[in-house]
């Protein structure tokens, strides 16, 4: 029997996740079109140009999920689901700290790693989980009936684990089981129709509209999918025109003249949509509930940790500056921020070690017989090498929960007298049962292979940096 695998699997469960979804939220489909007629207009105006970071077919088929699961059990399982389709937990976000208002919940990302196989899919999901022991929002009574009713509810078929547990082990399934594990894996991220605790979903829902997403009910689902485009700022207008409410914002790096580095995402409001509710009589009742939404994104170049530790100060500039003049745009500021302390070209970024790059020997490098340069930017500069950025595969958490604020009913409850309750990689490293990457160790290994190999090429005994 032929096998399917595990880049096979990932590509086809980011397919059908992404049908399920259009089919419960239509609006999404329109972002996904509105996305594909933007990308092609500026192919169309670009050329070679617009796929400097990832081709237009790759570009076009990406996407990126959002999930949440209450306990490090289910976030242990949704790593072995996720482990089936060569997916690694990356990064760790603590989104309690990146929102003013009340967002439970700390995160990881779970991506492909490898470059050939972020190439074939580079499909993730960014994966919340909730922080019922953190007594800022949960006091110890709620917190105790929120751990029990989180304890009593199975999100993960056995047979799914199973299956996911052999396809990670074996890197590949039989067309059959592969089906089987398809079929139950979107089924899990579908949206439930079965009726709704209305009274306990209030109350998490004073605390939290996240905490009630993710404790009021005894299900998972999709929260949004995210398709990549190449001019979000362009898709903005154009779904605005067609009558899709947006959010306020784009939430990351202003756009500017420069280079695009990082991650830069905005979305359509999160959707009333009808969901049945019991009453405390046991009646059910029609009610609706705000919770999924449709997210886009454009991705920029990898910055370096000081690329990083610049762009984090730039926005507190840009804080800085907005609360000074209130009824100044707050996009303005952020432009005129960047483009005084930002470098403006790729040669600068890879200059000041502030961006990632993969290097390569140019295809038409000096062949007169003379001795190529020992040092990394001679060898760009006199043409025997060509840097190409390396795309930022991750996220940020104070965008991450900009957008969850935007797509919020209420800003919820929280105690700040509190101390809150720590978390950090380590930790959800043991939940999950699995080592949770460090993205910036991941980008300098791939620059740095590409270095090595350069050296290599060119006879060089010294290493370049």
């Amino acid at each position: 029997m032929p096998t399917i695998s595990q880049w096979q699997l990932r590509a086809a469960f980011a397919v059908r996740l992404s049908e399920m979804y259009g089919q419960e939220v239509p609006a999404y489909t329109t972002l996904v079109d509105v996305s594909r007629e933007v990308n092609e207009d500026v192919l169309r105006a670009q050329g070679a140009d617009a796929e400097r970071l990832g081709s237009i077919g790759r570009v076009t088929a990406e996407r990126h999920g959002a999930i949440r699961v209450g306990t490090p059990r289910e976030l242990q399982q949704v790593a072995r689901v996720f482990g089936a389709l060569g997916m690694h937990p990356v990064g760790f976000y603590d989104l309690r700290e990146a929102a003013a208002s009340a967002v439970p919940v700390v995160s990881t990302a779970f991506r492909p790693i490898d470059g050939e196989e972020l190439a074939r899919n580079p499909f993730r999901v960014f994966t919340s989980m909730l922080t019922p022991a953190d007594p800022r929002f949960f006091d110890a009574g709620l917190r105790a009936r929120l751990e029990t009713f989180l304890a009593d509810r199975e999100l993960f078929p056995p047979e799914l684990l199973t299956l996911a547990d052999r396809a990670a082990a074996e890197h590949e399934l039989p067309q059959d089981d592969a089906e089987r594990f398809l079929r139950l894996a979107v089924s899990v991220f579908e949206l439930s129709k079965e009726p709704v605790d209305r009274a306990w979903y209030r109350t998490l829902e004073q605390v939290s509209a996240v905490a009630a997403d993710i404790g009021g009910v005894r299900s998972t689902h999709i929260n949004h999918l995210t398709p990549r485009v190449l001019d979000i700022d362009e898709l903005y207008r154009r779904m605005t025109d067609r009558g899709i409410e947006m959010i306020d914002t784009i939430q990351g790096p202003p756009a500017w003249k420069g280079p695009d580095v990082l991650l830069r995402q905005t979305s359509f409001r999160a959707l009333a949509e009808p969901r049945p509710m019991r009453d405390e009589d046991g009646s059910i009742v029609g009610g609706e509930l705000r919770v999924r939404f449709g997210e886009v994104e454009a991705r920029g170049i990898a910055l370096t940790r000081t690329g990083r530790a610049l762009y984090d100060e730039l926005l507190g500039r840009v804080d800085e500056l907005a609360s000074r003049s209130p009824v100044e745009s707050r996009d303005d500021i952020a432009r005129a921020v960047w483009e005084r302390h930002m470098p403006g070209s790729e040669e600068e970024l890879a200059a000041g070690g502030l961006a990632y790059f993969t290097y390569h020997l140019a295809d038409d490098r000096p062949s007169d017989g003379g001795t190529p340069p020992a040092g990394l930017a001679e060898l760009v500069r006199q043409g025997w090498v060509r840097a190409e950025p390396i795309v930022y595969e991750d996220f940020l958490p104070r965008s991450a929960a900009g957008i969850f604020q935007s797509n919020l009913s209420g800003q919820g409850t929280r105690d700040n007298e509190q101390t809150g309750t720590a978390y950090d990689a380590d930790w959800l490293s043991g939940a999950v049962e699995r080592e949770v990457l460090d993205p910036f160790a991941l980008y300098e290994q791939q620059q740095n292979r590409s270095l090595a190999h350069v050296a290599r090429s060119l006879g060089l005994t010294t290493t370049l940096r």
